[in-house]
């Protein structure tokens, strides 16, 4: 693995941020959101060694995990964010929906941060780049941590006026966003319902919770967040993206796809992020499917040309 060099001037203030900031009351529930689910993971492996781990809480794991994962890999980011490819009304409501269940924030409120971070990626007014305090050691170390979650507690809120006007002028988008509590209420009971149901008991109902709510979400969030902060670096580069984007081959599978960064910061609307060979990209292959359906049109595939003149020789 190689590690980027050099880094950018650390970020200041930008006016391309809501005038509310984030409250203590907001701040504080995002912190029960991040550190109860963790508690849960470093509990996993006592729990299942003392109370055993049913086959229904695995299928509903795995389920919720794949259900959220390409919610926001193919909903949130390519298709929302980067708009890689045009998605039937329906499909549009349905990725919004599972991306929402993930509890990343809001469709509208991702997607205003997320193409903020590329405005600016690894610069001034990048939301979470790793570079932001220096490239020493120490202050690399410091930015990690602040890329990984720390950024998640700033009292700035990206503007989605500014960011993502075309989603606020979307009467549907903005519907979910809004209910986006109550969806996040969905994401942790529904599992414990799928439990109770399938075992017909309170026990089921308690370990799907455990594992399909609290465990799930915790690792959904951190290989989430690991593209922000490990992806941006250490890792290989191979195309030109202008900033300190890399590819991670380990987290290519539980990110479906998003860890071949690289390519991505390089070309951004393109709608397969792992277009070398061997680069297992699940996300590309969903959007694949739908567009077999006629689900999707205008899908912004790889251009060999355009990826020939990117390529670092």
């Amino acid at each position: 693995m190689t590690v980027a060099p050099s880094a950018p001037p650390r970020p200041q203030a930008l006016p391309e941020l809501e005038a509310k900031p984030k409250g203590v009351f907001e701040r504080v529930l995002l912190a029960v959101f991040i550190a109860v689910p963790l508690l849960a993971v470093a509990a996993a492996v006592p729990f299942a060694w003392g109370w055993g781990l049913g086959w229904s809480d695995v299928a509903i794991t795995v389920l919720m995990y794949t259900v959220t994962g390409l919610g926001v890999t193919v909903g949130y980011h390519r298709h929302f964010t980067h708009k890689s490819f045009k998605a039937k009304r329906p499909l549009r409501i349905a990725l919004a929906l599972a991306g929402s269940l993930s509890i990343e924030m809001s469709v509208i409120d991702w997607v205003a941060t997320h193409r903020r971070h590329h405005k600016y990626s690894d610069k001034e007014g990048d939301p979470h780049s790793p570079w932001r305090f220096g490239s020493d050691w120490k202050a690399l170390t410091k930015g990690l941590v602040w890329a990984h979650m720390g950024w998640l507690f700033d009292a700035g809120r990206t503007s989605p006026a500014k960011f993502c006007p075309d989603l606020v002028a979307d009467k549907d988008i903005r519907r979910i966003s809004r209910v986006f509590p109550g969806l996040v209420a969905v994401s942790m009971l529904l599992p414990a319902l799928l439990g109770g149901l399938i075992t017909m008991s309170w026990w089921g109902a308690l370990t799907a919770f455990f594992w399909g709510s609290l465990v799930r979400v915790s690792l959904l969030h951190h290989v989430t967040w690991a593209i922000n902060s490990i992806c941006h670096v250490m890792g290989e580069e191979v195309f030109d993206s202008r900033d300190k984007a890399r590819n991670v081959w380990w987290l290519a599978i539980p990110s479906f796809g998003e860890s071949w960064h690289n390519l991505h910061h390089a070309d951004p609307t393109c709608a397969r992020h792992g277009v070398l060979k061997g680069q297992i990209d699940i996300s590309a292959r969903l959007i694949w499917i739908f567009e077999r359906f006629g689900w999707v049109h205008d899908v912004r595939w790889p251009n060999a040309e355009r990826l020939a003149a990117k390529r670092i020789s």
